[in-house]
């Protein structure tokens, strides 16, 4: 699995998004929360199809929501290789931002870790 993030495997579907938070599972690592569901894509190459969310109601300025959900998606880009190459179902997975302050990329990279580790060890075990 490589360092990129093509447009491919951005979760755009509101049918699957709306699935996703009726139906999916969730973990929590503060300020981070995972909601993912195990699905299958219409492309067979495509294992994951992630999106990133951060609250309106928390950061009003789109440039500070936009700013975090490009910290979220860097430090996810960064580290779904490591955790995601022994997985072999595909999952629709959603990476919300719940904290109610700005923060910095270490931070944010720091969670990634642990919640992806949290992820990786939920979905082996089943």
């Amino acid at each position: 699995m490589s360092f990129s993030y093509p447009k491919k495997e951005k979760l755009k579907s509101k049918k699957l998004i709306e699935q996703l938070f009726s139906e999916g599972k969730s973990i929590s690592t503060y300020p981070l929360r995972l909601v993912y569901l195990e699905t299958t894509f219409d492309e067979e190459a495509i294992q994951f199809k992630t999106g990133v969310s951060v609250s309106k109601r928390h950061f009003k300025n789109a440039v500070d929501r936009n700013r975090i959900k490009r910290l979220l998606r860097e430090a996810y880009r960064l580290n779904k290789a490591e955790y995601f190459n022994n997985i072999l179902s595909s999952y629709a997975l959603m990476i919300l931002y719940i904290g109610k302050d700005g923060t910095d990329f270490d931070s944010i990279e720091t969670k990634m870790k642990e919640l992806l580790d949290a992820f990786s060890k939920k979905v082996s075990q089943q």
